[in-house]
């Protein structure tokens, strides 16, 4: 008599976040803010952060201001809460450089980061980890995103992106893409649906989040988008003490799903 494999149990419920924390300057650039960010998210206890604009090193602003840490942004923001993390350095100037980072409390295996900057404009680029889940024979993919501001330049990085989701993530693995997509007009998140992915605050809300400018939000700049994964909860947090800590508000998901045996 066969015996039937055993069952793998649903995917954990996950909380996802996603900011461009703005290199942890205030949205007018006149305040260091990075402490009071730092408490802001932890309260929120998401178990993946994607963060974009993270500071890896600035001796300039490190002079300037006092509370400055004396290590990289995205490992004081980890501190003590998300044991893992990662870094994707985009843009790189004689006094420092800053990217894209993922804070993780489930082990990340492994991590690229793909560069999608077009010659002479912005740096940007696609923070890919692998992140293992505990008893079940798949990995989760979180890929946090930064995009260009010009329409042509987020064609062809969706582009890129969608190359990166077809040669490295498994048709049936779970998949998180999140973060600042730049995309007022939505032409990019008509390619991102054609990857086979769906933004969350749309699923449950029947529309994309505004979430640009914190204090007056009117564009839907920011988005996280699953596949493999069920919507639960979506959340953006927004005035005090959020509307002061960067130029963009945060977006929350409560995800969870099954994977095949």
């Amino acid at each position: 008599m066969s015996m039937a494999p055993p069952a793998v149990p649903p995917l954990p419920g996950l909380g996802v976040l996603t900011t461009n924390i703005h290199m942890g300057l205030d949205m007018l650039q006149r305040r260091f803010v990075l402490p009071r960010l730092r408490e802001a998210i932890r309260a929120l206890g998401a178990d993946l952060v994607f963060l974009q604009e993270v500071q890896g090193d600035h001796r300039e602003r490190a002079r300037r201001w006092r509370q400055w840490p004396d290590v990289p942004h995205y490992e004081y923001l980890a501190d003590t809460l998300w044991p893992q993390f990662a870094y994707g350095r985009n843009a790189v100037y004689p006094h420092g450089h800053h990217g894209n980072a993922l804070l993780s409390r489930l082990p990340i295996v492994r991590h690229a980061n793909h560069d999608v900057s077009v010659a002479g404009h912005e740096n940007r680029g696609l923070l890919h980890c692998e992140l293992e889940l505990p008893g079940h024979p798949q990995h989760l993919h979180a890929v946090c995103v930064h995009l260009g501001l010009r329409e042509a330049h987020r064609r062809r990085q969706v582009g890129l992106l969608r190359e990166v989701l077809r040669a490295e993530v498994p048709v049936d693995a779970p998949v998180v893409v999140a973060g600042d997509f730049n995309d007022w007009r939505a032409a990019a998140h008509r390619q991102v649906l054609d990857c086979g992915l769906v933004e969350v605050f749309e699923q449950r809300r029947g529309r994309l989040a505004r979430s640009f400018p914190a204090l007056w939000p009117l564009l839907p700049l920011d988005r996280i988008y699953v596949r493999g994964l069920q919507v639960h909860e979506v959340a953006m947090p927004c005035g005090a003490p959020w509307s002061r800590l960067s130029d963009h508000l945060p977006l929350y998901a409560r995800v969870s799903g099954e994977v095949a045996a």
